[in-house]
């Protein structure tokens, strides 16, 4: 109840603190801390990622603007507050549907050739989220060689599994 009349306050016209902020249990931003996360394993955040991940979220999931920046926002505060990856793969998994999931591990791998290079961390990172939302390793390998095939440039052994 004190909870309803706090939004209810917030909602008030003029209340600057009534502003909306987005959870890290809305599947949007689930989706934008895990790639902030993957983006940020190799400890070297580079603009090719970050414009990447932009496109990457817009087309996904049709966003623009304020909206766009807001989600973008939100993932990367959420991934910074984070102490593990389940948080963010059990919104996932609850949302998505088993193609999503795929699809899911398709853009990770996105992000992480954003930059020309595979770093060992990333792939890491993309094993444990995509065991976590229910993607076999045989589908993960298959999209990252996907992917690979796409950005030939890439350093970083792609053959390893």
């Amino acid at each position: 109840m004190f909870d309803r009349l706090l939004e209810f306050l917030g909602d008030l016209p003029g209340n600057k603190a009534g502003r909306k902020t987005l959870a890290a249990d809305d599947p949007k931003v689930a989706a934008a801390a895990l790639m902030f996360h993957v983006m940020d394993a190799d400890g070297d955040r580079r603009e090719a990622e970050s414009e990447r991940l932009k496109t990457l979220l817009a087309e996904t999931y049709a966003l623009s603007g304020r909206e766009l920046d807001e989600i973008m926002r939100a993932g990367e505060e959420a991934d910074q507050e984070a102490i593990d990856l389940y948080a963010f793969t059990s919104v996932l998994k609850r949302s998505l549907t088993r193609e999503g999931c795929v699809e899911f591990v398709k853009i990770m791998w996105e992000i992480v050739y954003a930059d020309g290079e595979l770093h060992e961390l990333e792939d890491n990172i993309v094993w444990r989220v995509a065991e976590l939302i229910g993607v076999d390793s045989r589908e993960r390998i298959a999209l990252r060689h996907l992917v690979h095939d796409r950005h030939p440039q890439t350093r970083g052994a792609a053959d390893d599994d």
